[in-house]
């Protein structure tokens, strides 16, 4: 049975200007009940793209669908929440007045605001929010994003301006309100906190989508594990193993001897080398980090990953 989509946009462009085409041709699905990482670098697309998911500016060309409907009309609204760039508040109200005041206009009560702000750790509640730092003010967004109880979330680097404990605590405030059912779409650039919380990630590049899938996806597809040797003599280790069809990307780091292989396994490369009279004090296999993996995609200098292709929106 196939999960239903709440995000969904289809050859989704956005043109400011001849010279600024900020989203181009963009397809998402972003599923109900996951946590979706959005990344990539700045000036790559991402705010651009939830400012049009929330209705906020109207895309070029393409389709969108939220919560089954385009976006900006009001049964839409009413189940979306966002933080989206920095959050904007009245400056002389303080963090509860600020949210009451936000809560009389979309219907809420009022009563719900010390939760959310008890929910998110903010204690200064009657700082004016003048004097609030950039990690109070993130949190004072989440909770205004919370405000409506959101069947979807989209938020865009809530964790900025958090040191190491809150950073954990929104983590965990993430992974509650997944456990509640709703659906959060993330944009970050602390890729271990998208590591640690995401379901699925899609890394934007010019506009464009070049990978959608797991962490675990973007490790095994498309790219081929990197094998590491120690070996004496080490230039004899590498003119065997540059006599080899199976390898490539054949280098020597700090002493290490690292490469790809298509196939070959690494007890055939051990023996192979034993035979050349070469001695092996070191043979693994290093997994890439993602953030090796998100540097090559999203800066293009490896190929396009295509993961879940027929999972994708036409």
């Amino acid at each position: 049975m196939n999960t239903p989509s709440v995000i969904v946009t289809e050859k989704l462009s956005k043109v400011y200007s001849k010279s600024q085409r900020a989203v181009d041709d963009l397809g998402l699905n972003i599923r109900s009940g996951e946590v979706y990482g959005f990344l990539g670098l700045n000036g790559a697309g991402k705010t651009t793209t939830m400012r049009m998911l929330a209705g906020l500016v109207r895309p070029t060309a393409g389709s969108i669908t939220v919560l089954g409907k385009p976006p900006g009309f009001p049964a839409t609204l009413a189940k979306l929440g966002c933080l989206i760039e920095a959050p904007a508040f009245y400056p002389f109200l303080s963090g509860t007045a600020n949210l009451k005041l936000l809560a009389r206009y979309s219907g809420r009560s009022a009563k719900t605001v010390p939760v959310l702000l008890e929910r998110v750790g903010l204690e200064a509640k009657r700082t004016p929010f003048r004097a609030y730092s950039l990690g109070m003010k993130q949190r004072l967004g989440v909770a205004a994003a919370l405000l409506k109880e959101p069947e979807l979330l989209i938020l865009d680097e809530p964790t900025n301006g958090l040191d190491p404990a809150g950073m954990a605590a929104m983590r965990d405030l993430i992974r509650s309100l997944q456990d509640e059912g709703r659906t959060i779409m993330l944009s970050s650039h602390l890729l271990a906190e998208v590591e640690a919380v995401c379901d699925r990630i899609g890394i934007i590049r010019e506009g464009r989508l070049v990978v959608e899938g797991t962490v675990g996806d973007l490790r095994r597809d498309g790219t081929t594990p990197q094998t590491v040797i120690k070996a004496t003599p080490q230039d004899d280790a590498l003119a065997i193993l540059a006599a080899m069809q199976s390898v490539r990307d054949l280098r020597v780091t700090n002493g290490e001897i690292r490469f790809r292989s298509d196939g070959a396994e690494l007890g055939a490369i051990s023996s192979k080398l034993a035979l050349g009279g070469v001695q092996v004090t070191e043979l693994r296999q290093e997994e890439r980090s993602l953030e090796a993996i998100f540097m090559e995609l999203a800066t293009g200098t490896s190929e396009q990953v295509s993961i879940e292709q027929s999972e994708r929106p036409a």
